[in-house]
C-alpha cells in the first residue's frame, strides 16, 4: 500500500499491504459457493448481491465481511455498507438471521439455507478523509458505484463463511452491454440477455483469497494494453471528464516497468499485471485518500483527476513502482501472518519494515539505478525522508510497531514505514556491499528469500532476522537486532560515510506546501483557523511575495480556508503550476493583506546529500555497486 498526497486531518502528511480449515460438520458436499452482482439493479446508490454457499449440515453458520483487508494496516469494517441482509430456505421463506457484530451475521436452521441476498452501498461517496485517520477504507481499498462507473473491490460486495474459505467460488456480473469490464479474475463465460442491453459475465476463483486479491472496473473506461519483459500489462483508466487517457499515461507505465523489470532481473512472479487508475472529480461525493493499494497481480490507484499531466506521471511513478515491487514482499516472501490471514481478527507480522520499507527502498532506488532520475534527485529524495521520520518516534521498535500497528501509539507512526522503512533497506544494503565488495545487495538477499519461500510458503516471523543474518553478515544482524527490534535510533552518517557521502547545506527545490518535508502551516484548533508558521520565511516564493510568519490565511483564489476546508484548497495549492496567476488574503495583526502572485517554482535552504570531496576509491567503488547495482 502506498498512500499520497493525504492533506491534513489535521497532522498534514505529504507522502504515499488465509486461508484456513474447512469442516464436514459444516458442509456437506465441497461445492463452489455461488455469487452473483447485479450492477443493472442499481437502487438508491446500492448493488444487490446473491450468496449461495450448497447445503450445510451444522444448525448455525456465520457469514462475514472483512474486517481488514491484506495490504491494509487499518481496520475497514466492510460489513458497515451491507443492508437487509436476509436468508432464505428452499422454500422461499426466510430464516432468522442475526447480525453479532459490525460484520458478522449469524444464521439459525443453517440446514435449511439456499441463499442469502443484502444491498451494498459503496464507500466513496460518504469519505471524509480519505480512510486516512478517518472510519472508512482507504480508498484505493474502497467501492464506488456510479452509473458509469463500478470499482469493485470485491471484498466489499462478497465475504465468506467461516469454515469454507477455502471453498471455490464463481462470480457472476450482469452490468449494461455497453459497458467495459476489467478483471485479472479468471473469465469462464459471457452470456447477452436476449435483448441485448445487458451482458452476465461469469469468473472463477480457487478460493476466498482469489476474491479479495482481484479488484474488477467496470463502466466507461478507457483501457491500454503492452507487455514488459513477458508480462502482459492492462491499464484501465476513468476519468470522469476524459482529463486524461491510458495511452498517454500507458507510456509513461511502460517506460517505468520496463525499468523496473530491468533492475528485478529474473524475478518474475506473473504472466498478467493490471494496474486500475481511478481519478477523482474532487466533489463532496468523491474519493481523498490518493494512493495505491498492491495486489498480487495488480494495484488500484486513485488520483485528482485535476493534477497536471506531469505531476500525475511523476505520481504513478511513485505509488505504481511501489505496488509493483510487492511482487517480490509480501507476496513472495511474507510470514504466516500473511499467508493465513483471518480477516475478522487479523494479526501482523513483525516485519513490515521489510513489507513495506524495502519496497519503498526498491521503488526509490531503481529510479537511480535505471537512469530514471540522477544521483542529486535520488540524494534528494533520501534526504526528505530522513527528514520526515525525524518527526516520527525514531525511539520504537520498528518489530513492535509493525506487530500491534492497529493500536497507539504504534497505529500514528506507520507512516514512518515509508520513511524510515525505507531507511532501513538502505542501510542494509550499504552494509551488504560494504561487507562484500560491491558484489551483492539488498536485492540478492530478497532473491534468496524469494527461491526459500516463494508464494505458498510463509516463513516463522520470530526466526526472519536469524535467517538473514545466516544469508548475509553478522554486521547486518547487528543492525537489525540494534536498530529494528531494538530502539537505537540509526546515525545515518556512519552509512553515508561508507559510500563517501555527507550532509551538506544548499538551495533545494520545494514545494509551496513544505520545506523539504517539513510543513510551512499550522492549525488553530481553538477557532478552526489555518497559519503560515516561522518556516514560511524559509519557502522563497512565499517569502519573495511578503508573506510572513503567523499570518492567518482567510482564502485562497477566493475559497475560505479553515480546518474544515483546508484539505481541499490546499490539494489545489499543491498541483499549482508555474505562470498560473494566484490570490491568497491573509490576517495580519487584524489586517486583511491580498497576496497577487505569479507561481514560480520554489526553494529552500536545507541540508542534503553531497558527495564528500576526500572520499577514497573503495567508498567511491561501494557507491557505484550501491547506486548501479
Amino acid at each position: 500500500m502506498k498512500k499520497l498526497l493525504t492533506i491534513f486531518s489535521i497532522s498534514f502528511l505529504l507522502v504515499a499491504c488465509g486461508t484456513s480449515t474447512k469442516t464436514s460438520a459444516d458442509l456437506a458436499v465441497s461445492t463452489p459457493i455461488v455469487t452473483t452482482i447485479d450492477l443493472t439493479k442499481v437502487t438508491n446508490d446500492q448493488v444487490p448481491v446473491v450468496i449461495n454457499p450448497g447445503r450445510f449440515t451444522a444448525e448455525t453458520v456465520t457469514y462475514r465481511l472483512p474486517k481488514v483487508v491484506q495490504g491494509t494496516y487499518s481496520v475497514s469494517d466492510f460489513g458497515k455498507y451491507v443492508e437487509d441482509l436476509k436468508a432464505f430456505d428452499y422454500e422461499g421463506n426466510e430464516l432468522s438471521v442475526s447480525k453479532i457484530d459490525t460484520n458478522s451475521w449469524t444464521i439459525s436452521n443453517a440446514t435449511a439455507l439456499d441463499y442469502i441476498t443484502y444491498m451494498v452501498n459503496d464507500t466513496f461517496d460518504v469519505e471524509e478523509t480519505g480512510g486516512i485517520g478517518g472510519d472508512t477504507p482507504f480508498s484505493p481499498a474502497g467501492t464506488n458505484i456510479e452509473p458509469d462507473n463500478y470499482v469493485l473491490n470485491l471484498h466489499g460486495f462478497i465475504g465468506y463463511f467461516d469454515s469454507l474459505k477455502n471453498n471455490q467460488y464463481t462470480l457472476d456480473v450482469t452490468a449494461p452491454a455497453d459497458f467495459i469490464r476489467t478483471s485479472a479474475l479468471q473469465n469462464v463465460a459471457e452470456k447477452m440477455s436476449e435483448d441485448g442491453k445487458t451482458v452476465t459475465t461469469s469468473y472463477f476463483a480457487p478460493r476466498y483469497f482469489d476474491i479479495t486479491d482481484n479488484p474488477m472496473m467496470y463502466g466507461n473506461l478507457d483501457v491500454e494494453e503492452f507487455e514488459v519483459g513477458g508480462i502482459k500489462i492492462v491499464l484501465s483508466v476513468y476519468s470522469p471528464n476524459q482529463v486524461h487517457t491510458a495511452k498517454a499515461i500507458g507510456e509513461t507505465m511502460k517506460t517505468m516497468m520496463e525499468a523496473q523489470k530491468a533492475y528485478l532481473g529474473d524475478i518474475n512472479s506473473t504472466p498478467r499485471y493490471d494496474i486500475y487508475l481511478y481519478l477523482s472529480r474532487g466533489d463532496e461525493e468523491s474519493p481523498k485518500g490518493f494512493g495505491a493499494l498492491e495486489h498480487h497481480t495488480s494495484t488500484v490507484v486513485v488520483m485528482p483527476e485535476a493534477i497536471p499531466f506531469e505531476a500525475l506521471a511523476e505520481s504513478m511513478i511513485d505509488v505504481v513502482s511501489h505496488e509493483f515491487f510487492h511482487i517480490v514482499t509480501p507476496l513472495s516472501v511474507h510470514s504466516e501472518d500473511v499467508h493465513y490471514f483471518d480477516y475478522n481478527n487479523p494479526t501482523f507480522s513483525k516485519h513490515l519494515w521489510m513489507y513495506e520499507g524495502v519496497t519503498e527502498y526498491f521503488a526509490t532506488l531503481f529510479q537511480v539505478d535505471q537512469n530514471l532520475i540522477s544521483e542529486d534527485e535520488f540524494y534528494a529524495k533520501i534526504t526528505e525522508k530522513i527528514q520526515t521520520a525525524s518527526g516520527m518516534n525514531d525511539a520504537m521498535s520498528f518489530t513492535i510497531m509493525s506487530e500491534n500497528v492497529l493500536d497507539e501509539p504504534y497505529a500514528s507512526q506507520y507512516y514512518n514505514v515509508y520513511q524510515k522503512g525505507a531507511l532501513i533497506g538502505m542501510c542494509i544494503d550499504i552494509l551488504m556491499r560494504e561487507e562484500s565488495n560491491g558484489n551483492r545487495g539488498i536485492l540478492s538477499l530478497m532473491k534468496q528469500l524469494s527461491q526459500k519461500y516463494g508464494e505458498n510458503k510463509p516463513f516463522e516471523d520470530d526466526k526472519l532476522i536469524d535467517e538473514i543474518t545466516e544469508m548475509t553478515y553478522p554486521s547486518v544482524g547487528e543492525f537489525l537486532n540494534t536498530h529494528v527490534v531494538g530502539d537505537v535510533p540509526i546515525n545515518y552518517n556512519k552509512f553515508f560515510e561508507k559510500v563517501g557521502l555527507e550532509m551538506g547545506e544548499s538551495r533545494v527545490e520545494t514545494n509551496l506546501l513544505q520545506n523539504s518535508g517539513a510543513l510551512i502551516f499550522g492549525a488553530n484548533q481553538a477557532d478552526g483557523s489555518i497559519f503560515f508558521n516561522s518556516l514560511v520565511s524559509q519557502n522563497s516564493f512565499w517569502h519573495d511575495n511578503g508573506v510572513k510568519p503567523n499570518d492567518v490565511i482567510k482564502a485562497v483564489n477566493g475559497e475560505e480556508v479553515n480546518i474544515m476546508s483546508a484539505n481541499a484548497i490546499f490539494q489545489k495549492v499543491f498541483m499549482w503550476e508555474p505562470g498560473q496567476e494566484i490570490e491568497v488574503k491573509v490576517n495580519r495583526d487584524g489586517e486583511e493583506v491580498v497576496i497577487k502572485a505569479t507561481v514560480e517554482t520554489s526553494y529552500t535552504l536545507g541540508k542534503t546529500l553531497v558527495e564528500n570531496p576526500k572520499a577514497n576509491e573503495t567508498q567511491k567503488s561501494i557507491r557505484k555497486a550501491w547506486l548501479k547495482g
